[in-house]
């Protein structure tokens, strides 16, 4: 049995721009954490936790690793362990819906790549018996679907119709957003974090110290982390619409050495907060990238 940080040889992963052609998100969730379950990993999961809660009855596909086999020896009977994140997590996805989120230099933008990403947690966190909800914002909260067992197919049409119009902020909607979170929750934060890294966790800390265990999914354009344009133009910001000319052999490599820092930075300030962090650009096949998280939050946890 492959471990959770093997990736099955010959193992075929999609295209983000085959993703965005198939037009349900259901479908596309169900595709690509079918496709890692069965191809990758017998068992990837989003909540674990070391905190144990109860036993179930043992039923065909789940994980041998997790069978009580000291209960077996007693009773003669198929017991698996079942911990805290096993039993009604509530997952909720805050999603940035501001402009800049609109930007894609390959026919799948930002937002789209979030989506499919937002969708494929939603669904993993379901096949655990998880509640799921969400929170869209730009510079203030947009829309909210509370945590629910029922609430899959309304997040899934959340998710379907958001449409970035206006500029955003992380620090009011994030704030406003840590109300909706008084019971201890798992949260995954999708946004391309155009801000200051210090700014960026002075928003996020206040939903990780209600108790909340807290995912920065960093979601880039592979335009914005390598820059590859050659021709001078006027470049805009999609959030104020400011036109700014550019000599793009003058700017290229100190642009990516400040992107570069910019990650390292949330690196680093996450870490020491205890906050997951993610970087994912919206080039990388999306299969990949999720079981690639999940193998390494599976890692993290064995040590915390």
């Amino acid at each position: 049995m492959p471990t959770v940080s093997t990736v099955s040889p010959g193992a075929r992963f999609i295209d983000p721009q085959i993703l965005a052609r198939i037009g349900n998100l259901e479908l596309v969730a169900r595709w690509v954490v079918e496709g890692f379950i069965n191809g990758l990993h017998k068992a990837p999961y989003l909540g674990v936790s070391i905190d144990f809660a109860e036993h179930r009855g043992y039923m065909p596909g789940d994980d041998i690793r997790r069978v009580d086999w000291r209960l077996y020896a007693r009773t003669d009977r198929f017991y698996v362990k079942q911990f805290e994140a096993d039993t009604n997590t509530n997952f909720s996805v805050l999603f940035d819906v501001s402009k800049s989120m609109s930007f894609g230099s390959r026919g799948v933008t930002k937002l789209d790549y979030g989506r499919f990403l937002a969708a494929c947690l939603c669904y993993l966190s379901t096949k655990q018996r998880d509640r799921v909800g969400i929170v869209t914002f730009d510079d203030d909260i947009v829309e909210r679907v509370p945590p629910s067992a029922k609430h899959f197919d309304v997040t899934m049409h959340t998710l379907d119709r958001m449409d970035p119009g206006r500029p955003g902020a992380l620090g009011p909607p994030l704030h406003k957003a840590t109300e909706f979170f008084k019971r201890r929750s798992m949260l995954a934060i999708i946004s391309d974090f155009y801000d200051e890294p210090e700014k960026i966790l002075d928003a996020v800390k206040p939903l990780r110290f209600a108790g909340s265990d807290v995912i920065m999914f960093h979601v880039l354009d592979p335009a914005e982390v390598d820059f590859p344009y050659d021709d001078s133009s006027s470049f805009q910001d999609l959030e104020t619409g400011r036109k700014v000319p550019v000599v793009p052999d003058k700017l290229r490599e100190q642009y990516r050495e400040l992107v570069q820092d910019h990650i390292q930075a949330l690196t680093a300030l996450c870490s020491q907060n205890r906050i997951d962090y993610a970087f994912l650009n919206t080039k990388a096949p999306l299969d990949l990238a999720l079981f690639k998280y999940l193998a390494k939050r599976h890692k993290m946890t064995k040590v915390r």
